[in-house]
């Protein structure tokens, strides 16, 4: 994709209400634009990484049969008073009435939905177990919306419900799905910790947060520096300190902040009680049905991995979500043929191969380029420019570690030769 073409519009100048790093750097990148407090609107920049994070989703949750469905947004009021839920959620919950006085909601999450759903579908435990999940916008009614997308009113989220004859069966598929959830995060490549958690207003016996480690994060993860102990620190009374014994009595207490990017719960019959949601079972009697759920942050995901990665320049994107694979700044492409001629073929290249590149096309200063192209930070960046029209070089250099590497054309300046080429590739592939 050509810049000029891209939708991409970045600033210097950084809003009044933004707190961290990764709200500063979405504004500034052109990822989001805000509409009102707590609402924005995600730019083609950002929707890319969007579409990223929810494709790696979506294959590890095709990996374990989970069928893919979409809700409504808006709920009545019926379902979530059937399970209790419609005064307990409190003001988080946002409640509109229609013209003929009837309630709803917008929903921030789908347990009443969903559960609406299986008492109708599944009769018999032989449909047992099944998976329903779902990407979709959810909304909550933020007192005090802050962080940019991080803590929003209107989000992105993957959820997704299980149902299950027993808890034996319930076992099996949530530890299925904390496989899937950290099959989602080591692509991403994130660094993260799986902690105990609180159940909070979703209910259950057990759960399960999956942090992000972020010197900005909102919740303080205590975990042991030789076991797999991990906890928040919101289930203590009082938290121990760094260095301490650990509690589960292997190795030093270690504290680091984290940002919340999946939750996933043991729901037990929590809603197939209230709600009424039976089956029978392998002795033909009629029993309810047991429940999971399972949560991912969507475009939270996208901050947080801003919030882990970045330096004073800008964003630095693992390769997984990044927007672009590689870019092209090209120095004189508007004023002289030879580098337009090579550049455009560098770039033709690349898109035959199904290459994600950026080349920026536009009429500005070489300094306001390379600004730009960390500001975005895409892993790769290509530029053409004086040492190509003097010894037929060009330069590729790796966002992260600023490592450079000179690709010789060896007195070429029509268009690229295979071994330039296989050199790039081979960069982009690593």
């Amino acid at each position: 994709m050509k810049y000029t073409k891209s939708g991409i519009t970045t600033t210097k100048n950084t809003p009044k209400d933004a707190e961290v790093i990764s709200h500063k750097l979405m504004i500034r990148s052109g990822m989001i634009k805000k509409l009102a407090s707590g609402l924005y609107t995600w730019m083609p920049l950002g929707l890319r990484v969007l579409k990223k994070i929810e494709n790696i989703i979506r294959i590890e949750m095709n990996k374990v049969e989970a069928l893919e469905i979409l809700m409504p947004a808006i709920q009545p009021s019926e379902l979530w008073k059937e399970s209790e839920r419609w005064e307990k959620y409190g003001p988080e919950l946002l409640r509109i009435t229609d013209r003929h006085d009837r309630e709803f909601c917008f929903g921030p999450t789908h347990e009443e939905i969903i559960t609406d759903i299986a008492r109708k579908d599944i009769k018999s435990y032989k449909q047992l177990p099944v998976i329903y999940y779902q990407i979709q916008t959810k909304f909550r009614d933020e007192i005090r919306p802050r962080f940019g997308v991080m803590r929003a009113r209107e989000f992105l989220m993957k959820d997704a419900y299980s149902f299950h004859e027993n808890e034996e069966c319930l076992d099996k598929t949530y530890q299925t799905i904390f496989e899937a959830y950290k099959n989602c995060f080591d692509k991403i490549g994130f660094e993260y910790k799986v902690v105990n958690a609180d159940n909070g207003q979703i209910g259950g016996s057990e759960s399960h947060e999956f942090h992000v480690i972020a010197e900005n994060g909102e919740d303080e993860l205590i975990f042991s520096d030789s076991s797999d102990y991990a906890i928040n620190s919101e289930l203590f009374t009082e938290p121990p300190k760094e260095g301490d014994d650990c509690p589960d009595g292997a190795g030093k207490v270690k504290i680091k902040r984290g940002i919340e990017v999946g939750h996933i719960f043991k729901l037990g019959k929590n809603y197939s009680e209230s709600m009424n949601a039976s089956i029978s079972n392998k002795e033909n009697k009629n029993v309810k049905m047991t429940m999971g759920c399972y949560g991912i942050g969507v475009s939270r995901i996208a901050a947080a991995a801003i919030e882990q990665s970045n330096d004073e320049k800008g964003i630095i994107w693992p390769k997984s979500i990044s927007p672009f694979e590689i870019s092209i700044i090209s120095i004189g492409y508007t004023k002289n043929n030879i580098i337009k001629n090579y550049t455009d073929s560098i770039y033709k290249e690349l898109k035959d191969k199904n290459v994600e590149v950026l080349l920026d096309d536009r009429d500005i200063s070489p300094g306001n380029m390379f600004s730009d192209s960390d500001l975005i930070g895409i892993p790769l960046r290509i530029t053409i420019g004086k040492q190509f029209l003097e010894n037929y070089n060009f330069e590729l250099k790796d966002r992260k570690n600023s490592k450079t590497y000179t690709i010789s054309e060896n007195n070429n300046a029509e268009k690229p030769t295979k071994e330039a080429m296989d050199n790039v590739f081979n960069l982009i592939n690593r």
